[in-house]
């Protein structure tokens, strides 16, 4: 199989713009991510897709491939489509932009179940929350599962319920097991082909969660449980904290 990793960065991000191109220390958001993702063991190719000449004309510096894409696309998918629908690839992995410590090893875990399951068309990860105020926090997607780690539903509220919880304000991380979801997705890229051409769908709108229209559509997206936390840079603070945890040593650049 012949697999191709895309990272979608536009510019123009509503909560912090420009973000693909934000410093740390000294090395641009967008690299640190390319440098993580072409360490994959089974990633044959590499591409940056964009919108914004500013972004094509960095990746360039470093020498990576960069596909210049449509300004219309809404969501990052859609992105990652334009820039393999003629190539030739098999599989489709979709690394987010801002997430610039993302764990090749991650990568390789959320690939590795294609290699053996013809069947199965989309895939994710997810690690376990140990911090109690990650759970109210309507940032941090969650995700419950079936026995056989497939998706049953992501939500940014708190899944599943703890109905012994009545008041609904505490809760106890070692009564359930809460699984946050890390934005990474491999597509068989058939199904990604037909997949971008499902309309927006209801839960999907509700939440504001675009994996939903495939769960509501009828397909399976694999879970895959890893123990490394990646972390994410939302906005502008976000930077800020991983500046400071880089500073005091509790994550390595």
């Amino acid at each position: 199989m012949k697999i191709t990793g895309v990272i979608p960065a536009r510019y123009n991000s509503v909560r912090f713009p420009g973000k693909p191109l934000a410093l740390i220390e000294g090395i641009t958001m967008i690299e640190r991510v390319y440098k993580k993702v072409i360490r994959s063991r089974y990633i044959d190719k590499v591409i940056i897709a964009t919108d914004d000449e500013r972004i094509e004309k960095c990746a360039k510096g470093f020498n990576a491939d960069v596909i210049m894409t449509s300004v219309k696309h809404k969501t990052g998918t859609d992105r990652i489509y334009e820039a393999v629908k003629d190539s030739n690839c098999d599989i489709v992995v979709n690394i987010q932009g801002d997430e610039p410590f993302i764990d090749p090893q991650n990568i390789d875990r959320a690939i590795k179940p294609f290699l053996n399951d013809q069947s199965l068309n989309v895939s994710t990860l997810a690690v376990r929350i140990k911090n109690v105020i990650d759970l109210p926090d309507h940032n941090k997607v969650k995700v419950v599962m079936d026995k056989n780690n497939n998706a049953l539903y992501f939500s940014r509220n708190i899944i599943p319920y703890d109905t012994k919880n009545n008041s609904g304000l505490k809760y106890e991380l070692n009564n359930n097991a809460y699984y946050k979801h890390i934005g990474l997705y491999v597509y068989r890229k058939k199904y990604l082909e037909k997949y971008v051409k499902l309309r927006k769908s209801s839960l999907e709108k509700s939440e504001n969660l675009e994996q939903l229209r495939i769960l509501e559509n009828g397909e399976k997206i694999r879970v895959v449980i890893v123990k490394k936390e990646s972390l994410s840079v939302d906005t502008p603070d976000d930077l800020k904290n991983i500046l400071n945890l880089l500073r005091t040593g509790k994550i390595d650049g």
